[in-house]
């Protein structure tokens, strides 16, 4: 009888320590890579840019004059420090438009700045996550410095193209290739998409979609008690299936009220028409559009850094992250429909 007795009491000695250890230490889960590369953008990041980008050196980036240059300089040398190549060649960021192209709404020759990171599975399929970095110059002697438009979205690109090239360096690169496509000329017409998809660097039936981010660093009033949102245009007039990627990504990893007032292409402020993706989406390729809406500041000198909302920037920023994340690592390309 004591032999059994000492035997229990051996097993209930061993099955405590057992039970303390797995209590003292926990079984660590690993966060999964999407979830680590999109909290590398955050706030301190994209205020550093948007300072940079809204500084009057840069006079307001109106469209060929020298501010505009001086931000596409500030664009490529972040790609060249990343170590992420040129998109219109290894060692060429530029594709350059010629003056005459823009008919007189600029006086100077101008610059799309373009990066390119190709795919390791599937590098003839691209993706490309766009924004304009232009915007509208000096005005009777005042700078607008185009903060909200579109200094955000730049700001956005620019870290996604971060976080993206940590994910290659670290092996986890995406198994399509992505282009990083800064445009100039949207505030006189779009002409810097429209170039571009007259003049596409990778054919447009490789093109498995344009995500465009333009205006995402304020709060509309329609908002004023709930920030986290952000007004989606485009996702499903082309493709149901990027709709519902979207919807997904942004369900599993961002939580933002997805705000589709204004997804009607007849939409009396014709939204969907109004920015770049415009020129994506009328040569069939499927756009969504990340939009803030207008607030007070709107195409006015008032459009100041300060009055950006970095948090929900963030948020947004992280949102095209992740829905580039998935579009880029899925199986099958995106149906057209």
């Amino acid at each position: 009888m004591k032999k059994y007795i000492l035997v229990f009491v051996i097993t209930w000695m061993v099955f405590s320590c057992n039970t303390k250890k797995a209590i003292q230490e926990p079984v660590q889960v690993k966060t999964s890579p999407i979830t680590v590369y999109k909290n590398t953008i955050t706030p301190k990041d994209l205020k550093t840019h948007l300072v940079a980008l809204t500084s009057d050196i840069f006079q307001g980036r109106k469209t060929g004059e020298k501010g505009q240059k001086l931000a596409g300089d500030y664009i490529k040398k972040h790609y060249q420090t990343l170590g992420i190549q040129g998109g219109v060649s290894k060692e060429e960021y530029y594709q350059r438009i010629p003056k005459d192209y823009f008919k007189g709404a600029s006086r100077y020759a101008s610059e799309n700045v373009l990066a390119f990171i190709a795919g390791s599975e599937k590098p003839e399929e691209v993706l490309v996550i766009s924004a304009h970095y232009d915007h509208l110059g000096k005005i009777d002697q005042k700078i607008y410095y185009g903060a909200d438009d579109n200094g955000s979205g730049t700001a956005a690109v620019l870290e996604i193209a971060e976080a993206f090239k940590m994910a290659v360096t670290n092996g986890e690169g995406p198994k399509r290739s992505i282009l990083f496509l800064n445009l100039t000329g949207e505030e006189e017409g779009l002409y810097g998409s429209r170039y571009y998809a007259e003049n596409p660097i990778y054919p447009f039936e490789k093109t498995i979609a344009n995500l465009n981010i333009d205006m995402v660093g304020r709060i509309d009033k329609a908002h004023a008690k709930n920030s986290d949102y952000v007004y989606i245009i485009g996702s499903d007039i082309l493709s149901n299936e990027l709709h519902q990627i979207s919807e997904a990504s942004n369900k599993k990893h961002t939580q933002l009220e997805l705000d589709y007032t204004y997804k009607d292409i007849n939409d009396v402020n014709r939204f969907y028409f109004r920015s770049d993706h415009y020129n994506f989406a009328k040569n069939g390729v499927p756009v969504i559009f990340y939009f803030n809406g207008v607030h007070e500041d709107y195409h006015k000198a008032t459009d100041t850094e300060d009055k950006i909302d970095y948090a929900i920037l963030t948020k947004r920023a992280q949102l095209v992250f992740v829905t580039a994340w998935e579009l880029a690592n899925r199986e099958a390309f995106v149906k057209r429909d």
